[in-house]
């Protein structure tokens, strides 16, 4: 498979857990199919949505051959292999290789303090030890190092990395990598936004691709999104990324002075998605805090606004 053939919207699929936190695989299966109704044109497991920093080795091999399974080829699954360096990340891969993953995502080294030098160094190694292409996720705020733009497009060029998913939050940054790749002719390189609010304008600017977290819950509005942007119908874009926009507040409802903001949203999406039939228990692995009934209430107020529920 061929960066080409990655594009379009790809979730970030949460994972659903019983109450004992192990992998709830029927509703994992059943959340993958309803994304494969929608339209999706892939799947990523194990990303921030996913809970990977949570989840033990055991797990992350149960939601890979789960996915991968269940997707039977429809569509392909990108598989984040996401630790603190690079031999943790080699196990990671070749659980994704065995798995059948079309595409692995990998993030820098965290927790040591790194030079460009060495997370350049982190792509080429893995690049040498697989087969499967490697999107770089480019996630600062989780990782504490911010993937450097030329460093981005020289593996690019080099055939190191077949993608690059942007979750940085930088939009100026985002649509300089956009410029560079076409001044560069690298067309098979493939550049998603990780945001959920700026799909319509990501699209618009060149993108390849989508891979919102609240898709979790509304797979067919980013479906509608990346569908009106091809047909050319921006407003239509827009008016459905403005009502993602407002259904997105939902991972504003718990506040900060209760839990962190990766609980509130992960707590959001997964409580949606059980009022939406797609998955059975909003559980979050631990040591993120659950939401409360009041909480659970004004988020089922906003689906039903929404018109979801």
């Amino acid at each position: 498979m061929t960066a080409t053939q990655f594009a379009g919207v790809i979730p970030p699929l949460c994972t659903p857990l019983h109450d004992d936190w192990t992998v709830d695989t029927a509703s994992f299966r059943r959340h993958i199919d309803a994304q494969l109704t929608a339209g999706v044109h892939g799947i990523f497991v194990l990303g921030s949505s996913g809970e990977v920093p949570f989840l033990p080795d055991a797990h992350r091999r149960v939601v890979l051959e789960t996915a991968v399974e269940q997707a039977a080829g429809r569509v392909p699954v990108l598989a984040g292999c996401i630790d603190m360096t690079t031999l943790r990340v080699l196990e990671h891969v070749r659980d994704a290789e065995k798995a059948g993953a079309d595409a692995i995502v990998v993030t820098a080294p965290y927790y040591t303090r790194t030079h460009v030098a060495e997370i350049d160094r982190h792509f080429r190694l893995i690049k040498e030890q697989t087969e499967l292409p490697i999107f770089a996720y480019d996630i600062p705020m989780a990782v504490h190092n911010r993937l450097d733009r030329e460093m981005v497009l020289r593996l690019a060029a080099d055939g190191v990395l077949a993608g690059l998913k942007d979750s940085s939050g930088d939009e100026a940054g985002f649509r300089f990598v956009l410029l560079r790749k076409a001044e560069r002719g690298l067309d098979s390189f493939a550049v998603f936004t990780g945001s959920e609010l700026m799909v319509d304008t990501a699209l618009a600017l060149g993108a390849d691709g989508v891979v919102p977290g609240l898709a979790n819950v509304d797979p067919d509005g980013y479906v509608a999104i990346h569908r009106h942007v091809r047909a050319g119908e921006l407003a239509e874009a827009k008016r459905v990324q403005e009502r993602l926009l407002n259904l997105f507040t939902i991972t504003d409802i718990a506040p900060v002075t209760r839990m962190g903001r990766g609980s509130a949203a992960l707590g959001a999406f997964k409580a949606a998605m059980k009022l939406r039939g797609f998955i059975d228990n909003a559980v979050m692995a631990p040591p993120q805090v659950p939401l409360n009934t009041e909480e659970l209430l004004q988020i089922k107020e906003k689906l039903v606004e929404a018109g979801l529920v």
